[in-house]
């Protein structure tokens, strides 16, 4: 199933940039979320579409590896309200004892605000609630749910994001905290009109289970004002955390839908 949906995926990868190429130089641009665990505090472009897909590969932590196929689809209402929807269309995951199981991930919805300061920094709320969609074993079973705080500013050439998540967790054990504080931080840097780069340290804690730690890092294309992918990975820095993931995807402006 994983093949199929991957061969899906990589016909679309393929397949969308080009048909969104096609538009003329004056359409809005894309807003890419992808791929750190921060998001700006911006939204989209109001009344438009932007979908992201991805492909990324962990290896340790809970798992010997997981393969995934992540989504998000992202709808602002103005520059300060938005939607978006996203989760994972196809898990694989392998864990310790070797037992193998696939099937669609869990779903997430999120509701944004963004509260400007000025033309180069700005405050943004998330609350996001988490539909366990996935089968036993790929997810929890339960629902999770967060506020998420965002500082974003450009910095000369830099742009900052700063996000502090609480999330009251719905799957723990007895010995288990419900609540679990993350906290991320990306710098990013356009190097010319098509390619740019980001860096991020982030990591979470929650009491009763060993805290989490990964730098990442990523490369983005512009081959389209409507159209950017990126590639990167991200390394682990506790024993809990991933060994390592590596990743790919694409960020599209689909289209109008108001």
């Amino acid at each position: 199933m994983l093949n199929r949906s991957l061969r899906r995926f990589t016909l679309a990868f393929v397949l969308v940039p080009y048909a969104c190429f096609v538009y003329a130089d004056d359409e809005p641009t894309a807003t890419p979320y992808r791929p750190s665990v921060s998001t700006p505090a911006a939204l989209s472009q109001p009344g438009w579409l932007d979908a992201e897909f991805g492909w990324q590969r962990s290896k340790g932590g809970d798992a010997v590896r997981r393969d995934s196929l992540p989504y998000t689809l992202k709808l602002a209402f103005s520059p300060d309200w938005g939607i978006r929807l996203g989760g994972e269309l196809q898990v694989i995951n392998k864990d310790l004892d070797g037992n193998r199981l696939s099937g669609v991930g869990d779903t997430v919805f999120v509701l944004k605000r963004r509260f400007a300061i000025d033309e180069e920094k700005a405050f943004g709320l998330e609350a996001g609630v988490k539909s366990p969609t996935a089968k036993d074993g790929l997810g929890s079973g339960k629902a999770d749910q967060w506020l998420n705080g965002i500082f974003s500013a450009d910095i000369g050439k830099q742009h900052l994001d700063i996000n502090l998540i609480q999330a009251r967790i719905g799957g723990i054990s007895p010995d288990e905290g419900r609540w679990q504080t993350t906290l991320a931080t990306a710098l990013s840097r356009s190097l010319n009109d098509r390619w740019g780069i980001v860096g991020e340290l982030s990591g979470s804690r929650q009491s009763g289970t060993p805290s989490t730690a990964q730098f990442l890092t990523a490369a983005s294309y512009n081959f389209s004002k409507r159209v950017v992918f990126d590639m990167g990975l991200s390394a682990g820095l506790t024993h809990a955390s991933s060994d390592w993931t590596v990743f790919t995807g694409v960020t599209v402006l689909l289209g109008k839908v108001f």
